[in-house]
């Protein structure tokens, strides 16, 4: 389609339509990899139009993760629970490049490093103030929080990357080897 046969969509559709190209492109190439017409075509739209909706690349991007991290938000809830990893699995397995984007590629750009890695630190102290009841000791407690964060991030990583396979039972496998990092917290 050119991008002068691309429909006409309100102003909140196209942001949402050129963030949805954008986020697996971004996660497939990164920042420096990607150019604006790349996005510009995957989308169907000219530049002026990626311009009117963000003021530059890095605009896009840190869009692009921003509503990366809104998604796991409402995927997975602003509290992580036993379920989370269900969630979590789910979540990844639907927006794969969103997931690749936020826990992969956002943490190699150096300018966006600091906003992923805030992201991160919420997500393990949310982890390790759930292990407090479980966890006397808090430094094993946060060991345990950023072992149990990294061991799920990295195992959903790796099963998107095998081409996401047997997901009826991908959450469980998940979830046990969480659990044995928490195992060994409480021996």
């Amino acid at each position: 389609m050119s991008t002068s046969d691309s429909p006409r969509l309100a102003r909140a559709e196209r942001r949402e339509q050129i963030l949805a190209t954008a986020t697996p492109i971004f996660a497939r190439a990164g920042l420096a990899g990607t150019s604006l017409d790349d996005i510009a075509t995957a989308a169907g739209v000219s530049r002026m139009i990626l311009y009117r909706h963000f003021e530059s690349k890095d605009d896009l991007y840190r869009a692009a993760l921003q509503r990366a991290a809104a998604h796991l938000t409402e995927a997975v809830g602003d509290e992580l629970t036993e379920g989370s990893v269900q969630e979590m699995t789910r979540w990844a397995a639907t927006d794969p490049g969103a997931f690749r984007l936020l826990f992969h590629q956002a943490a190699r750009e150096p300018r966006f490093r600091s906003e992923i890695d805030e992201l991160r630190a919420g997500m393990e102290e949310e982890v390790r103030r759930n292990l407090a009841e479980v966890v006397n000791d808090p430094l094993w407690a946060t060991w345990a929080a950023q072992l149990c964060l990294t061991v799920t991030v990295e195992a959903i990583m790796t099963w998107l990357d095998l081409g996401a396979p047997d997901p009826a039972s991908a959450a469980a496998r998940i979830d046990r080897a969480a659990q044995a990092v928490l195992s060994s917290t409480t021996e």
